[in-house]
């Protein structure tokens, strides 16, 4: 997976990542990872869903991957929630 075909959901409004996962679609990638962690998974599913159901009705779910990832803060450490979602035209 080319790194160019992942895009990183943060705090930018949906339709910036949807923007996104469409342009790489149509320049040609046949499979787009979108990934988020925290408090951006829900923006993440909600970028999924926009461009399944809105713009690009033929990509389809081909996986998803949930994880915990261990982020070191200056007192301690915290475990934050990570979401990858596999999007794929066929």
């Amino acid at each position: 997976m080319a790194e160019e075909n992942v895009i990183y959901v943060g705090n930018k409004p949906i339709m910036n990542y949807v923007l996104a996962a469409v342009t790489q679609f149509n320049n040609g990638a046949s499979e787009v990872v979108i990934k988020a962690r925290g408090r951006a998974i829900s923006r993440a599913v909600d970028t999924a869903e926009v461009v399944r159901k809105k713009f690009l009705t033929d990509v389809e779910v081909k996986d998803i991957k949930i994880d915990t990832e261990t982020v070191k803060t200056e007192q301690d450490e915290m475990n934050i929630s990570a979401i990858e979602i596999y999007l794929s035209k066929p």
